[in-house]
């Protein structure tokens, strides 16, 4: 990897050990080393610019979950061409709620949440980020809903007026890597099939996916087999009837000892205009960042994640308009 420290050996170790160091070893300050000092950080809930912002973020959620692991599920990577690369790191994390903090006051609550960071790198540094945490996993284990936890989020936020808007395409800070992934065949596979069945078209799904597939899904959601598949875009286009997915980044690979994954990046976009798992039609216009991984066997695709952040939906609704009953449907 030339321009990296010797040390790292490729793209995944790099990541993993870097992320490592940061969390569990309480290298925090070694952000200065690893991040560029004007990084643009992408979350659904919004952005931030510079090093800074990320130092405190992250000592923040230290102090909140002191004992937080961040453990390495996969690094599905593509090269930029120029001596560097784009990695989604998919991540598991297990924390206690044991400091006051953005979940409010301490629980004691044992938490596990998944994370999926895409992160820009080059010359041992990172420049450009795009993170998604699966928030509304970890307020349904701090026993709220995601809308209470919007609501609330919005009220520690002085109110409607000044409470910090989540991320939208158009708000977005311009990025800095600019690539779009790499032409890896399972990358377009994926990214062609994952596009029909969110537009709502269903029909190929038992020939891509298999049977036994295992489902991790926003909110924490574990499940298997074609019909909570269906049931999960089924009710998300019910909810934003008019919703079209744009893929940002698109990577495929095929690894020894890996088989073939892909990562994509996405926007689901559209307007509330059914009732359903974001409660009655509020027709506001909803914005949905996301990134899924996939990875592929011998009878299709077997293993899939989403991750998006709930609570960044449920804020755009409740902040276009009156508050919409808490009612929500389980992926079954």
């Amino acid at each position: 990897m030339p321009g990296f420290d010797p040390k790292f050996e490729t793209p995944e170790g790099y990541i993993i050990a870097m992320t490592r160091e940061i969390w569990e070893g309480r290298g925090v300050e070694e952000l200065d080393h690893y991040y560029s000092p004007d990084i643009p950080v992408r979350y659904p809930g919004g952005f931030t610019i510079g090093n800074k912002p990320v130092i405190d973020a992250t000592w923040s959620t230290l102090d909140e979950f002191p004992d937080r692991q961040l453990l390495g599920e996969d690094v599905i990577w593509s090269d930029d061409g120029q001596g560097g690369f784009l990695s989604s790191h998919r991540i598991i994390s297990t924390a206690t709620h044991q400091g006051d903090g953005a979940f409010g006051p301490a629980t004691g609550t044992q938490l596990v949440f998944r994370t999926i960071a895409d992160c820009a790198a080059r010359e041992n540094t990172i420049y450009d980020e795009w993170l998604v945490r699966d928030v509304g996993a970890m307020v349904r284990q701090l026993g709220l809903t995601p809308r209470e936890f919007a609501a609330q989020q919005i009220k520690t936020e002085g109110g409607a007026a000044s409470a910090v808007a989540p991320l939208t395409p158009a708000t977005s800070p311009p990025a800095v890597y600019t690539g779009t992934g790499n032409d890896h065949q399972i990358g377009q596979h994926y990214g062609d099939v994952l596009t029909a069945i969110a537009m709502g078209d269903d029909s190929h799904v038992e020939a891509t996916w298999d049977r036994a597939v295992q489902l991790e899904l926003p909110g924490g959601v574990t499940a298997f087999g074609w019909q909570p598949l269906r049931s999960f875009w089924t009710e998300l286009r019910r909810a934003l009837p008019d919703a079209t997915l744009s893929i940002e980044h698109q990577t495929g690979r095929d690894d020894p000892g890996l088989g073939e994954r892909a990562a994509l990046r996405w926007w689901y976009s559209g307007t509330h205009t059914g009732d359903g798992i974001f409660g009655p039609a509020t027709s506001a216009p909803v914005h949905i960042m996301g990134i899924s991984h996939a990875e592929f066997g011998p009878w299709g695709l077997r293993r899939e994640w989403v991750v998006f952040d709930e609570v960044a939906v449920w804020k755009q609704i409740l902040l276009a308009g009156p508050d919409p009953l808490d009612k929500m449907t389980t992926y079954s």
